[in-house]
């Protein structure tokens, strides 16, 4: 079962955690065991599995992306001013493959799955696709 979301970021980067939407799509794809894949269809986005208690941590990769990966100073900046977005996204990457048993995401207690948004605000398409 293949189905898409979509997700409106309100900054220009954020941190949105999205695991309910993704574990009512494993619900309702009635797989008992499996593989659930996240995958957003943007180079300026990421998606991440992580902390999802703290919202200090949400913070923290804000933060710790900025120091990394400094805006203004990339080549591809001469063409749309984003060069620190898309290496944001490329570091962090494109997708997470999460197991699936008894139609339900095997996250750790503390886990969630998030979308990061490097470029907003943007509506993003997230694609989940849940497989036996």
């Amino acid at each position: 079962m293949q189905r898409s979301i979509r997700v409106r970021s309100r900054g220009k980067f954020e941190v949105i955690d999205v695991t309910r939407e993704v574990a009512a799509a494993v619900a309702e794809a009635r797989v008992a065991e499996g593989v659930c894949t996240v995958f957003v269809r943007h180079a300026t986005a990421a998606i991440i599995i992580n902390e999802n208690a703290d919202p200090g941590f949400r913070a923290d990769i804000v933060s710790a992306l900025g120091k990394l990966f400094p805006e203004g100073v990339w080549e591809h900046d001469k063409v749309d001013d984003n060069g620190a977005a898309h290496l944001k996204a490329a570091f962090l990457g494109p997708s997470e493959t999460i197991p699936v048993r008894d139609h339900r995401l095997l996250l750790g207690t503390w886990q969630g799955i998030a979308l990061v948004e490097c470029d907003g605000p943007r509506e993003r398409e997230i694609v989940i696709d849940v497989r036996a």
